[in-house]
């Protein structure tokens, strides 16, 4: 099944270019350990911009996935909008990098649905209780994604 789009009605504030230099901190950490930071797993996605076709960095927390893959979520804080890399990611599922603890994977995107992200999201929301609060703010079923290293 390929990526949904749907947005909600109500919900957080979208996050804002205000957390430029926060974003830039918790890249360069992923990028250089495999420690927790701030409790959670970081990675840094690297996706290309479905407008303008440029490459995206973003850093995530991540959980781990089957296969050595990860899972991440789009929660956008529980905003009414998915965030910009989901929507880069459903343009080009195929094009995603992963830096990790001093590694770069290519990897593949896909969108989690039904049993399976019923599942994935169970054990997220277990280890990290801020994303089931962002469940609350929002009416949109937050999307999860398994991100598979290619081969």
């Amino acid at each position: 099944m390929s990526f949904t789009h749907p947005t909600g009605t109500r919900g957080a504030r979208q996050p804002g270019r205000g957390f430029r230099w926060m974003n830039r901190l918790l890249m360069r950490r992923a990028r250089n350990t495999e420690g927790k930071t701030m409790g959670m797993n970081l990675l840094v996605l690297t996706t290309i911009g479905r407008k303008s076709g440029q490459a995206r960095t973003n850093p995530l927390a991540w959980f781990p996935g089957p296969d050595g893959g990860w899972l991440i979520v789009a929660s956008a804080g529980g905003a009414p909008a998915n965030p910009a890399w989901y929507l880069n990611l459903a343009a080009h599922p195929d094009q995603v990098t992963v830096e990790q603890g001093g590694r770069k994977v290519e990897a593949t995107a896909e969108e989690l649905h039904g049993d399976e992200r019923a599942e994935a999201w169970a054990k997220i929301t277990a280890e990290a209780a801020n994303f089931r609060r962002y469940e609350e703010t929002t009416d949109r079923e937050i999307p999860v994604i398994r991100l598979t290293p290619k081969a």
